[in-house]
């Protein structure tokens, strides 16, 4: 019996999020008295994979192959699948981004398997297997028994701290889905955004809302996110104004996000705003009207007009750095 990881790569490389999966699978292992066995998919790099034994990771599963060079997930839930078999894992983690959002129900079908999808922490326990996670909106707390033999859980991305754990490590191939794609998708072009830091990455992001009252005065929220070096968000109306691009838009409708710092600068608060910004480690919030339901969520506020609040702001930032 063992726990297996899904390890999702970016061109060949793990960011944080994989080792924070990483460090939450070792600590299932942990109260399950095994080891954790990640299974790798596409082209990675054995010195990058060598990097998920410092958090635990005794033993990778190095898929990659034909029908590996594309993101196709009925491939990815059976090479998934297959790796549960082989190792008789009883537990599968992933993250609750788009991929593993995308796998995890297939998966489910396959291994007749439970879900405990969006946790933020470790299990209450392990037999029976409870579990808890946020539910409506993140203003509440639901718990979880997944009574299958087999369970598969996705953690949310920034809800788990990084633990060490540093353990030799094996790679093994593992030729799962020779056969090739299972020919339901075809990608027949890739773009990527680069340049730009992006939101679901960010560990600091500003956002702006209606209070801005024109996108002429998003100059000092760019200003203030680049010398934080966090990325630029915005509320629905903004985006749906045109005042700034769609994929800034963070909500129940939009980006869900966890950083740790999120400033909400002339945004009220709504309910589906919050529904996307709620699992943010730290709230700070600026608007003018001190009644705002966002000062509710918010653990430091500043009652105050954002033109004017938010240009000291950068100014002190700036002598800060300095200094």
């Amino acid at each position: 019996m063992s726990v297996l990881l899904y390890t999702e790569n970016w061109e060949g490389k793990f960011k944080k999020l994989t080792f924070e999966l990483a460090s939450y699978a070792s600590g299932v292992a942990e109260m399950l008295g095994t080891g954790v066995t990640a299974v790798s998919i596409g082209s990675v790099d054995d010195q990058e994979l060598k990097k998920l034994g410092e958090y635990g990771v005794g033993k990778i599963l190095k898929a990659d192959n034909e029908a590996t060079g594309q993101f196709d997930t009925g491939v990815y839930a059976k090479i998934i699948a297959d790796a549960a078999d082989k190792e008789n894992a009883e537990i599968i983690i992933m993250a609750n981004n788009n991929a593993g959002k995308a796998i995890a129900p297939r998966l489910s079908v396959r291994l007749k398997a439970g879900v405990a999808s969006a946790v933020s922490e470790l299990p209450v326990s392990v037999s029976p297997f409870f579990i808890k996670k946020r539910v409506f909106s993140g203003n509440a707390v639901a718990g979880t028994e997944i009574k299958t033999e087999k369970k598969i859980v996705t953690l949310s991305q920034n809800s788990f701290d990084l633990a060490e754990k540093p353990a030799d490590i094996i790679i093994e191939n593992f030729d799962a889905a020779a056969g090739g794609p299972s020919g339901n998708i075809e990608v027949r072009e890739v773009e990527r955004q680069s340049g730009k830091l992006l939101l679901t990455d960010a560990e600091i992001v500003v956002s702006g809302g209606r209070g801005m009252k024109s996108p002429d005065n998003w100059g000092p929220i760019e200003e203030f996110a680049k010398l934080l070096g966090g990325a630029t968000a915005c509320s629905r109306p903004v985006s749906d104004e045109g005042w700034r691009p769609h994929e800034e838009h963070t909500g129940q409708t939009g980006k869900i996000i966890a950083p740790n710092l999120y400033f909400a600068i002339g945004i009220s608060g709504a309910t589906q705003h919050l529904a996307g910004i709620s699992a943010s480690k730290v709230i700070v919030a600026i608007n003018n009207d001190k009644d705002a339901p966002i000062f509710d969520a918010a653990q430091y506020g500043i009652v105050g007009d954002a033109s004017k609040v938010l240009p000291k702001l950068v100014e002190a930032l700036k002598e800060a750095k300095s200094a």
